[in-house]
């Protein structure tokens, strides 16, 4: 088993030691380590040396920087320590109330294919090593990214088709409709991009840490838990900025400064993703765990202690 995830199964299998564990690990000056460093970090976690304080960079280090079935370094834009200073200003530009559909299009599309080149770069590959990426899973990244860029704009797509100039309705499409939008085109994403791990299994190991085979029950609960997360990301991400924003139009103060409701709404978006970013990554153990009676039955034997591992993916 790869040093991370023997690090996640010590470390991290209760809600507030993997938010700890996270926080830790998105700071965004390790995006500043090279890849000299980072294999360094990988070699001296590999020794079986006992480890002090002072390697605990090291664990940082690879934890945020390779990922755990390849061994390999991340691409730096899709390492978890990347995502909030690259998707933050995604995020707001798609949130923003544009004037046309084709800006709502042109960040939708940023956004949307941002997220599915960091669900790619992060899930499951166990049972892809030694070979190249589909055309399928091409296909499948493609569309999903075509398709959710489409769907993200439909709120401004109907504003501007329709006419609607009514306040409930404009209320609705751009504060209200956005929110389960977001969510579920978050969601649409990780199960539109990760399916193969669903259709093909992902490696699951015994409590010793060997692997056992290859489960489709494993991959598609790590796909669900993962899609959830980001389901709560970034229909969080949503919610609080455009209700807040709603809240404010009612006060005397942005009444009479109507101009200070968007600076703050989008202030706002950006907070809360940046502290919803570590909250939705722990949400579920790295580690997951599988009880006997839901894997296969030719898994079943393995599971001597009830259950079995695998990686989740990000």
């Amino acid at each position: 088993m790869d040093p991370n995830l023997l690090y996640w199964k010590s470390q991290g299998q209760s809600f507030p030691s993997r938010l700890r564990i996270w926080f830790n690990l998105l700071d965004p000056t390790s995006l500043l380590s090279s890849d000299a460093e980072i294999q360094q970090a990988r070699t001296l976690l590999g020794s079986g040396e006992k480890l002090n304080e002072k390697d605990d960079h090291a664990w940082s280090l690879s934890l945020s920087s390779v990922h755990a079935d390849s061994g390999a370094a991340l691409p730096l834009v899709f390492r978890p320590p990347a995502l909030l200073p690259i998707s933050a200003p995604l995020v707001v530009a798609s949130f923003l109330p544009h004037s046309g559909v084709k800006p709502a299009l042109f960040w939708q599309f940023l956004l949307q294919s941002y997220s599915a080149g960091f669900n790619f770069a992060n899930r499951n590959s166990s049972s892809e090593q030694g070979h190249k990426t589909s055309l399928k899973q091409i296909l499948l990244i493609a569309g999903s990214v075509a398709y959710a860029t489409c769907a993200g704009a439909v709120p401004q797509i109907v504003l501007n088709r329709l006419g609607i100039s009514s306040a409930p309705f404009q209320i609705f499409f751009r504060s209200i409709l956005p929110i389960p939008l977001s969510a579920a085109l978050a969601s649409f994403n990780v199960f539109t991009v990760r399916s193969e791990e669903s259709e093909t299994g992902i490696q699951v190991f015994d409590s010793s840490g060997n692997p056992v085979g290859l489960s489709k029950a494993a991959g598609e609960k790590a796909v669900r838990d993962t899609a959830l997360s980001r389901a709560v990301l970034l229909g969080t991400t949503a919610a609080v900025p455009n209700l807040l924003g709603l809240l404010l139009q009612r006060t005397r103060l942005f009444q009479r400064n109507s101009m200070l409701v968007a600076p703050v709404r989008h202030m706002s978006a950006a907070i809360v993703l940046g502290l919803m970013i570590p909250v939705s990554f722990s949400l579920f153990p790295q580690l997951g765990t599988i009880k006997k009676e839901n894997l296969e039955e030719v898994l079943q034997a393995a599971a001597v202690d009830g259950q079995l591992f695998y990686h989740r993916g990000l």
